[in-house]
Parts: C-alpha cells; sequence; structure tokens
C-alpha cells in the first residue's frame, strides 16, 4: 500500500540488528512513554511518578508525544515537559522535522485500518505541521532525536523502539499482529539478531504484554494520553524495573526484572476541555479520537496481558 499514511518510507527502517548496538546507558529502573499524542496532564502526572522513583533510574519518551497538542502554548509546553529526559522520534516527530513526500501521517497503517480513519490522520497532521513550523528550534531538536534507543537495566538489554525492531513505524508489535501465531512467531524471530531482553513499543496506540518461553518480553504500551481500555480514563506508561511497583496495573517477568504497565492517572475532565478546545466537533481528531477520551477504546485489560509464547529457534 502506497496511499499517504499507509506506506512505511524506506527511512524509518533500521532492522533488528541496528538494536545490537552497545547500550547507551545502565540503570535500575526505566520507564518508557510512549505516545503521549500531545496532553500535558499525562506528562505532569508520569514525571511525578518518575521523580518519586528510587534508586538509579531513567525515562525516556518513544515518539508521538506530540499529535493533538495544535495551539502554539500546548505545543511549547509540550516540548518543555519532554525535552529534559531520553526521546526517541515516533512517526508523528519524524514528518514533522523531515516530511517524507507521500508518507502523509507516517502511520504506515496496516490493513485492517479503515480509510476514512488514515485520511484523519493525515489532515491531523497537516495541521500539527503549521504549528510546529512556528516553531524551528523545536523542529531541529526533533530532527536530531534517534529512531530507537538500547538501556541496559540491571544487566539486561532493553530495545526501546516506536513501532517495531525493524521500523519506526512498523505493527509487528501491534497487539493485532501478536494474537497470531504468525505474528508472534515473527516477533520472537528478531530477539536474537537485536540482542535483547526486551523490546519496549508504543505506535500502534492499544497495549500488550507478551512474554515468550525464553524469558523475553515485548512491553508495548499503548497510549500515555489517552485511555487505553473500555471505561478508563488513564492512560499507560511502561516501567522495568528490579524491583516490583505497587501501582503496576499488570505486569511480568523478564529474567530477573519486573516489566509492568502503570496507570497514569491524570485529570480526565481538565483534558476532554482542552481536547475540546484545540479540536471541537466536525474535526478529524474529534471524529477519531474524542469518543475514546472520554469512554476508551473497545478493549480491556485482560486482553493485553498476554500467555507465554513460544520463542523462535
Amino acid at each position: 500500500m502506497s496511499a499517504p499514511g499507509r506506506v512505511c518510507p524506506v527511512s524509518y527502517r533500521h532492522g533488528a540488528r541496528a538494536l545490537a548496538a552497545p547500550a547507551e546507558l545502565e540503570v535500575d529502573t526505566l520507564w518508557i512513554a510512549g505516545g503521549l499524542y500531545g496532553n500535558p496532564l499525562a506528562l505532569e502526572r508520569l514525571v511525578r511518578l518518575y521523580e518519586a522513583e528510587p534508586g538509579a533510574k531513567a525515562l525516556t519518551f518513544n515518539g508521538d508525544f506530540h499529535w493533538f497538542d495544535v495551539f502554539p502554548g500546548d505545543f511549547a509546553q509540550i516540548e518543555r515537559g519532554v525535552s529534559p529526559f531520553l526521546a526517541t522520534r515516533g512517526n508523528v516527530e519524524t514528518e514533522l522535522a523531515a516530511p517524507v513526500d507521500g508518507a502523509g501521517c507516517g502511520c504506515a497503517y496496516p490493513d485492517w485500518v479503515d480509510e476514512a480513519t488514515v485520511e484523519r490522520s493525515n489532515r491531523v497532521i497537516e495541521r500539527l505541521r503549521a504549528t510546529a513550523a512556528r516553531s524551528p528550534q523545536a523542529l531541529e531538536r526533533l530532527a536530531g532525536l534517534p529512531m530507537y534507543l538500547v538501556a541496559a537495566v540491571a544487566g539486561e538489554r532493553v530495545a526501546v523502539v516506536h513501532g517495531d525492531a525493524d521500523s519506526l513505524a512498523g505493527w509487528g508489535f501491534s497487539q493485532e499482529a501478536l494474537s497470531t501465531q504468525p505474528g508472534r512467531a515473527a516477533a520472537a524471530r528478531a530477539f536474537a539478531p537485536a540482542n535483547a531482553r526486551i523490546f519496549a513499543s508504543s505506535h500502534s496506540c492499544l497495549p500488550v504484554l507478551q512474554r515468550f518461553t525464553g524469558g523475553q518480553v515485548i512491553a508495548n504500551n499503548g497510549s500515555a494520553g489517552m485511555p487505553n481500555f473500555h471505561g478508563t480514563r488513564f492512560g499507560l506508561a511502561t516501567r522495568i524495573s528490579v524491583r516490583p511497583s505497587a501501582k503496576a496495573l499488570y505486569g511480568t517477568r523478564a529474567a530477573h526484572l519486573y516489566v509492568e504497565a502503570v496507570p497514569l492517572d491524570y485529570d480526565a475532565d481538565a483534558w476532554q476541555r482542552r481536547f475540546l478546545a484545540q479540536w471541537p466537533q466536525g474535526s478529524a481528531a474529534y471524529a477519531s479520537y474524542y469518543r475514546r477520551i472520554c469512554e476508551g477504546p473497545d478493549y480491556r485489560s485482560e486482553q493485553a496481558l498476554r500467555r507465554e509464547a513460544a520463542l523462535a529457534a
């Protein structure tokens, strides 16, 4: 598929072997937040939780921290909040800083996503580009962000990506792909060339925590800035640590590490008002996201924690 919003540009592709690079940092606890989507209230809650974390630690944003923040003040607030921490770029930041001809939003949506959703996402990025164009220093910073990051958590390698092991906009770590045996097998084959114990991703909007028989884990946190489950109004972050968290919604083990999904209980009413001010009824983002922001998606937390799957030989 080569239509805007569905194409995956060649420049987005890094390959699993690139992730076998030496770790850039070593900590006892690593927090990863993807899909903040311009929600400053979720950002504030995340930073408070992270600051309360003891010991050697790091926080990284693995892309798409911008999206709904089309008011210049909101865009600047997200930039100020994210820039003190580690970050990798998602398709949103890539298409703001260095747009690829014909990529649209850069989401590389698979065929199970309907055309109307794709078209609306392309309209959202066009409006966000107009906002970002007023901030050349921010665009320069976003252009310099890497596509991935490799960390060591108590000696275990964690590959932080936006999409999947091969591409910034890959869907191989989506809950849909990991719901199929071929999808799990393909994902499992990426651990060896990446020399990774854990993959941490987001991009595909819904969370999934998949453990494999060798003790490897894929942790997709879904969205930090929107609800991830039906009837809820909180975002999620991924926490990987030598210690368990009392605040975790669910989790699993990867060797001696705890891999957990931690709720981000932001002020949901205030976020709805802020969203509507920027994306009122009739706008592209309202049509795609407002119901989820109010009610959560048609997805439940028990669907996110997956049974152990065989590791590919």
